[in-house]
């Protein structure tokens, strides 16, 4: 009967480490062998060669994307964070109904396809969209404004639309975990609501803060549909590069070395999560 449950468990755990090894290192496993590969008129060499990593660190065009991708992700993330934390902190204080209607209300577009979010933020910023309607109905401007759309600026808005609710989701729930008699023993100490919060929830709400802005930039740095979707031929970002190597170029060990750049990019912010987590719990 031992050997017999000893045996289930082994493989329960065989099972349970087999599919991240088969669904998740083995592909990236397959990635960072592809990228050390190279393309010789058009036909794929299994040869070893670091090229494809010279090719981005030698051409300024990938180096700029690269960093401007950095910096667009890193500003949206830094906006989202700031209007996540004040949303999270208002419905915090609300009753309990109240406070549920809010959350669900910000994390509904979760539900919607990411399509159709997409098209929806082309609705209001597109040559004819809500945007310019109002602007021109308000007598601001005489004829549609085109710099709201096909831009590093309309990526930039539709990054905060569509990744808003993964930064609210967690500061709530972190805030919403910090002891209510908390609160109670500052204001009974003298303490206002500004020294409850600079004091009590900031630093208590740290890990919320650091996932979400985890996820955040994250999933905007290797976002390609958005900025194909609005961003046009003035909207180039770093994800937008790596799958043209796959899509149009056909450039497979190129868009492989791209890709584990990206991932380097996007475990070294994992990393600094950690740090700031580790941070913040030490104090």
């Amino acid at each position: 009967m031992d050997d017999r449950r000893d045996l289930w468990r082994m493989g329960w755990a065989a099972f349970c480490l087999g599919l991240p090894f088969l669904f998740v290192l083995a592909p990236i496993g397959t990635f960072i062998l592809y990228s050390f590969w190279h393309n010789e008129s058009g036909a794929l060499v299994r040869e070893f060669t670091l090229e494809n990593y010279r090719a981005f660190f030698a051409d300024p065009v990938f180096r700029s994307i690269y960093l401007q991708t950095v910096a667009l992700c890193l500003g949206a993330t830094i906006v989202n964070l700031v209007a996540g934390y004040g949303i999270a902190l208002f419905a915090s204080r609300r009753p309990p109904r109240l406070r549920f209607a809010l959350i669900l209300m910000f994390m509904l577009p979760l539900f919607t396809s990411y399509i159709i979010k997409v098209y929806a933020v082309r609705g209001i910023l597109g040559h004819r969209g809500v945007l310019n309607e109002l602007l021109i109905a308000s007598g601001l401007i005489s004829e549609p404004i085109t710099a709201f759309i096909f831009s590093q600026s309309a990526i930039f808005l539709t990054f905060i639309v569509l990744y808003l609710p993964f930064a609210i989701l967690p500061i709530y729930l972190s805030i919403e975990r910090i002891p209510e008699n908390l609160g109670t023993a500052s204001a009974d100490l003298g303490g206002s609501q500004m020294d409850e919060i600079r004091h009590i929830i900031l630093p208590l709400s740290l890990p919320g803060v650091v996932v979400a802005a985890l996820f955040n930039f994250v999933m905007t740095f290797g976002d390609f549909v958005t900025p194909t979707m609005v961003g046009g031929t003035e909207g180039f970002t770093f994800g937008r590069i790596v799958f043209s190597q796959f899509g149009v170029a056909l450039n497979w060990p190129l868009g492989a070395a791209l890709a584990v750049i990206l991932l380097a990019t996007s475990v070294l912010a994992v990393g600094v999560a950690g740090l700031a987590m580790r941070w913040s719990t030490a104090r």
